[in-house]
């Protein structure tokens, strides 16, 4: 009976060893999801039926976290915060202070998380929001500005901070964009599933996706201010149902950001090779030879200043007065073409040299190279 006993527990054990090796040699797409439970401390975001937002967000952001820390081994797991307090004593300071920790943990992905709230109690249902602007979201930001002081939004009133944040808008979607809406269906499509009315995915100003340099979205799980939703929201299952549709979410980004990896390499391996260049006599010292350093091999830092579906000349007017000075670099996605000036060794001299380029390109920001390729 004793040998039989000792028999069953070695085949759980190993069992369970193997079931551990799996799951850690499953490929991932990611490496640090970054969690943001919204509000906090003195900020309590929306309150109704006695229960503050901030709570709500927290209680599912930590089980989010829990869900991929068992998961998804080799994904690390970052917080903006785990206890209920503020990071900043102003609303745009902590959503600065969030973003920093963010892109400090070098996040391949950012998940906010909030609750909505609206005057008519029968406003119902879940929404992803991901960083962008159409006709609508700019009426909204006009309206809520006036209306509310909302300091979550970026004020559009001012012609200058409009011009820089709809240029980075547009250099956002040739990197993140198509990653961001990526994981802002899946979660609408997991909320789904699981019976919850989809209010959609919409692009909106808001302050912490702008700041964070990933992929990022921010979704509202529910209206606090309708009594059937707060129910759910209030209660333990609810909170598990969504933690579960995110984490399901997450693994499907994952799958994604491999699958869209696969692609480009296989792209790559059957592009015909390239000629070799003709030699070419060396040209004659000149002023201009500093603006023109020698290319980097290595890994380094460059500021992107445009990113295209295809090629562009070196000499395009597209270039401005970097005309003949930028690099051609590739990337995953859609817009696989990378330009990029100022080629730097070390990311502090990158950020010495991006404000004299955001003079002609507003919207310009620093890369991590290798090679001819955007590295994360």
């Amino acid at each position: 009976m004793r040998a039989r006993y000792f028999t069953i527990l070695l085949a759980a054990v190993a069992a369970f060893l193997t079931e551990a090796a799996t799951a850690q040699n499953t490929p991932c797409g990611i490496r640090v999801v970054v969690i943001d439970p919204g509000h906090g401390g003195d900020d309590p975001g929306a309150h109704y039926f006695g229960t503050d937002e901030k709570t709500l967000t927290l209680t599912v952001a930590l089980k989010l976290g829990q869900l991929i820390e068992e998961g998804m081994p080799g994904v690390k797991v970052v917080y903006t915060r785990t206890t209920d307090k503020a990071l900043a004593p102003t609303k745009i300071e902590d959503l600065q202070a969030r973003a920093d920790i963010a892109n400090r943990a070098g996040g391949d992905l950012f998940v906010s998380i909030h609750v909505n709230a609206a005057k008519e109690a029968s406003a119902r249902g879940v929404e992803t929001l991901v960083m962008g602007e159409s006709t609508k979201e700019q009426r909204y930001n006009e309206d809520a500005l006036y209306e509310n002081n909302r300091d979550d939004l970026i004020d559009m009133s001012d012609e200058r901070t409009a011009a820089i944040v709809r240029a980075y808008i547009q250099n956002l979607q040739f990197t993140y964009g198509e990653y961001s809406l990526a994981m802002a269906r899946f979660i609408q499509s997991n909320y789904v599933k699981t019976g919850r009315r989809s209010r959609g995915v919409k692009p909106q100003l808001l302050r912490v996706l702008y700041a964070t340099d990933m992929p990022g979205v921010l979704t509202e799980i529910g209206f606090l201010s309708n009594p059937k939703e707060a129910v759910y929201l209030k209660s333990e299952a609810g909170q598990d149902e969504i933690a579960r549709s995110l984490f399901v979410s997450v693994k499907n980004y994952s799958d994604y950001v491999l699958e869209t990896r696969r692609r480009a390499e296989e792209e790559a391996a059957q592009a015909p090779p390239k000629p070799a260049p003709k030699p070419e006599p060396a040209p004659a010292p000149s002023d201009d030879a500093a603006a023109k350093p020698e290319k980097k091999t290595g890994a380094h830092f460059a500021i992107q200043i445009l990113s295209s579906k295809k090629t562009v000349a070196s000499d395009s007017p597209e270039f401005k007065n970097y005309r003949g000075k930028v690099r051609e670099y590739t990337a995953d996605g859609e817009f696989r073409y990378k330009y990029c000036v100022c080629e730097c060794d070390t990311k502090a001299e990158a950020q010495q040299r991006i404000e004299e380029v955001r003079r002609t390109f507003p919207g310009a920001f620093i890369v991590r190279c290798k090679g001819d390729k955007i590295a994360k």
